[in-house]
């Protein structure tokens, strides 16, 4: 048998085999339900048209009950089997909550189904005193929940399932490891029945027999799965897992023995935080425009608030009072509970933050730029970034599409087109949406307007402009109102006697035979 690869990274895999019953359990426990552990319990499911069981107690299955045993068998067995339905959407919410527990102890969170979590715990064994610490602790932290939990800590996250689910569990050194999988049984591949089932007649009881035969026979059968399964069983091939939150480019935390239930204590702590974020982003000369706070409460509920500014920052003080900015308008305000005995500060994506000389020709234009990003940036944590707007100019002759408004934190800047010297703007500055329908006197059929009436008052036409012509752009593919099938528009600037400046256009053209061309008022010059 090959030696083991010696990996650098070290998981965690949790296995919770009594996770259904556990959550309905505690549920019921929660609503002062009275519980007795010695009942025979069982969650049900419909299966190829039968109810069967699909999760039980400890009680049940000491009684010779198993998952999958048909619902009027296990009652003729055990008449006084007690059954609820399963819900499976319950299971994965509370496996859910139970991964973002995990987060205060490593930012790389797995879910492992069924009924499991992995955790990449390399380089965290410190914080904790060491890997024996960090295994208790989690465990601690599962069975003052209320669940029950199986743990193993190994090289691979295959290794690590396996040894939690085949194997008493516990902290695996590489040799010691390496021995477990060995003596674990054919069960810890969890390949098809039929696969095991030709494994056991070939006289084939562990992984270590198997491992002893030469791959090539057995990926000739099973395929090259089956040859992958092994390398990783034995921690001779490290596939990294898939974190539920991709991890954070830069991360501080605090872990506190006594949790935090006071406001000053919790900002202080923060503001600790804020503080070792700076430096180290200040060594790498990098900045962030997205910053996440998470609160660890001791009862294992966790809230995260998440700041965001429009310019590269590291500036505590800029964070602390967008982080107070966000607290004052929380619906739903941070409530310590027993307290919070873990926080974390994170920039899930630094970029480069260049400091730049003053220029004090220009210094009164930066310092009023910066105070309107620093204001920006205040309102858009206050009313969120979907409410605080700004028009950006985009490159297309569609007037509803010139100049959207759209958040600040996405508004790219672009140079909006000045208009040429001594003339008036081109567009103007009030737009209709959707454009005023009028009536018009025009000389000619497709001529400019003479006339027109809106909003039960006549206009003389003094002085007209155009026709500015704008037909659907060939990319378009929405039908309205510039879709490939909408009609042209002839646009005109026109002046009224009184001195009143508008925007008007005729949709359609009866030259082109069109029907019923339409005018409409479109924009108020100032």
């Amino acid at each position: 048998m090959k030696p083991p690869i010696l990996s650098a990274r070290r998981y965690l895999a949790l296995w919770l085999p009594f996770l259904p019953t556990d959550r309905l359990r505690l549920a019921r426990c929660g609503n002062g339900a009275p519980q007795d552990e010695d009942t025979p319990f069982a969650l049900v499911e419909k299966q190829n048209g039968a109810q069967r069981l699909y999760a039980l107690t400890p009680a049940a299955l000491r009684q010779g009950l198993a998952p999958g045993l048909s619902l009027a068998d296990a009652r003729a067995r055990l008449p006084q089997l007690a059954v609820a339905e399963a819900d499976h959407p319950a299971d994965a919410k509370i496996l859910a909550l139970l991964a973002a527990r995990c987060e205060r102890h490593t930012p790389l969170t797995a879910l492992d189904e069924p009924h499991g979590l992995v955790l990449d715990v390399t380089g965290c064994a410190h914080l904790f005193g060491g890997e024996a610490g960090l295994f208790a602790r989690v465990l601690q932290d599962m069975e003052a929940l209320g669940f029950c939990v199986r743990a193993a800590l190994a090289t691979t996250p295959d290794a690590a399932r396996a040894l939690a689910r085949f194997s008493a569990g516990g902290v695996f050194t590489p040799e010691a490891e390496a021995a477990a999988i060995t003596r674990a049984p054919l069960a810890a591949l969890e390949m098809e029945d039929e696969i095991l089932l030709a494994l056991s007649r070939a006289g084939l009881k562990t992984l270590g027999d198997v491992a002893a035969r030469s791959s090539r026979a057995f990926a000739s059968r099973f395929g090259a799965d089956f040859s992958r399964k092994i390398e990783r069983l034995f921690g001779r091939e490290d596939v990294r897992i898939k974190p539920l939150r991709p991890p954070p480019d830069c991360m501080v935390e605090r872990h506190f023995a006594d949790p935090l239930s006071q406001g000053e204590q919790v900002e202080a702590a923060l503001s600790d935080l804020m503080l070792e974020t700076a430096l180290l982003l200040e060594r790498r000369g990098q900045g962030g425009r997205v910053f996440e706070a998470s609160f660890f409460r001791a009862d294992g509920v966790v809230r995260r608030l998440q700041v965001e500014t429009l310019r590269p920052t590291r500036d505590p003080k800029i964070l602390l009072r967008l982080f107070h900015e966000k607290l004052e308008v929380l619906a739903d305000p941070l409530d310590p509970g027993f307290g919070f005995d873990a926080l974390r500060l994170a920039v899930p994506c630094a970029e480069k933050f260049a400091l730049t000389q003053v220029d004090f020709s220009g210094a009164a234009a930066q310092e009023t730029e910066r105070e309107l990003s620093e204001l920006l940036d205040r309102l858009t944590t206050r009313f969120g970034r979907e409410r605080v707007l700004r028009f950006v100019h985009l490159d297309t002759h569609e007037p509803e599409r010139e100049s959207p408004a759209v958040p600040v934190a996405l508004a790219t800047p672009a140079e909006w087109p000045a208009p040429a010297p001594g003339e008036p703007p081109v567009r103007p500055l009030t737009l209709f949406d959707p454009p005023q329908p009028i009536e018009v006197l025009a000389l000619a059929p497709d001529g400019p307007p003479a006339r027109f009436h809106w909003r039960k008052k006549s206009h003389d036409v003094l002085r007209a402009e155009g026709p500015e012509r704008i037909a659907s752009e060939w990319a378009r593919l929405d039908p309205a109102p510039f879709g490939p099938e909408a009609p042209t528009r002839d646009y005109y600037s026109v002046e009224d006697v009184e001195g009143h400046r508008f925007w008007l256009f005729r949709r359609g053209l009866y030259e082109r035979g069109d029907d019923t061309p339409r005018w409409f008022l479109h924009g108020l010059f100032a």
